[in-house]
């Protein structure tokens, strides 16, 4: 009897050639400049939140306005979205990191772990896309309700 294989089976001692090579080192390099500038970023949200908490609490007074006082709430949100922002940027060094440490010393292992770094990369801007869509989607919502239980 003649067995059958699968075309998906043929991917399994997938090869990299010398082109696919340069494409990959090339893009880590772009992979690690961007992952610098987000770091770059990050710590410019970090000092600007700690630069508004400071201002704020100076110049807080009882009359403030701001539900925390001041400016904890805006630091707050800043340091929240440096969070969310360090997540994929660290996926993204990785990466970049392991890419050209496998192209560099041919190690199969470092190449596996940079693709499974890409890959929780774009899952977890993908699953933050999803996410604000779905924010979007409520805000609509809320002033589509709010709009309409004004108009009564």
């Amino acid at each position: 009897m003649m067995e059958t294989n699968s075309p998906f089976e043929q991917f399994e001692e997938l090869r990299i050639d010398r082109i696919s090579r340069e494409f990959l080192a090339e893009t880590a390099k772009w992979a690690t400049f961007l992952s610098i500038l987000g770091f770059i970023g990050i710590g410019l949200m970090v000092i600007v939140a700690l630069f508004v908490l400071v201002i704020g609490a100076s110049t807080s007074t009882s009359a403030s306005f701001a539900p925390l006082g001041g400016g904890a709430f805006v630091s707050i949100f800043y340091f929240i979205v440096a969070g969310f922002y360090f997540v994929p940027i660290n996926y993204l060094y990785k990466f970049a990191s392991n890419m050209k440490n496998a192209i560099r010393t041919n190690n199969q292992s470092s190449l596996t772990s940079s693709f499974e770094y890409i890959k929780s990369h774009y899952k977890f801007i993908g699953i933050l896309t999803i996410v604000m869509i779905g924010i979007y989607i409520l805000m609509i919502l809320w002033m589509m309700f709010a709009a309409f239980g004004r108009s009564m």
